[in-house]
């Protein structure tokens, strides 16, 4: 399966032990990690802002989500209105990369989800869904 993380469950995955810590580990050994430029450069800004964290860490983390498929920044936004117009961007990329499912934490992706054109779930349901699918634990 292609899956793609929006950048609040990248985040949370290298910041903290968890659910997403989990899941991106299970996509690494058994799926297709599809990320994009959009996504990097907004997550490259949040480890550094938010978290703090030093340059070299960020450097391997950004190492590690290139060595998956990243998607170049699309020509436009997905037309589809979503509160946070920077969102836009993430689900056009998304398509772009024929991913099977966006994984979202974000609330303003999560409420399009009925009208998005690819199956967008939050971190919780994915990992119910592997585990119904697949036997995951």
């Amino acid at each position: 399966m292609r899956v793609f993380l929006d950048t609040n469950v990248l985040v949370s995955a290298f910041a903290t032990r968890g659910l997403c810590a989990d899941l991106l580990a299970h996509i690494l050994a058994e799926h297709e990690l599809i990320t994009g430029e959009v996504v990097i450069v907004e997550l490259r800004r949040a480890l550094r802002d938010k978290l703090k964290l030093p340059a070299s860490t960020i450097g391997a983390l950004e190492d590690l989500l290139r060595e998956q498929v990243v998607v170049p920044r699309p020509a436009q936004p997905y037309p589809l209105p979503i509160r946070d117009p920077a969102d836009r961007w993430v689900l056009a990329t998304a398509l772009a990369g024929k991913a099977d499912v966006l994984v979202a934490g974000d609330s303003d992706l999560l409420d399009i989800a009925p009208r998005a054109p690819l199956r967008i779930i939050d971190p919780r349901g994915f990992w119910n869904m592997l585990r119904r699918d697949s036997g995951v634990r």
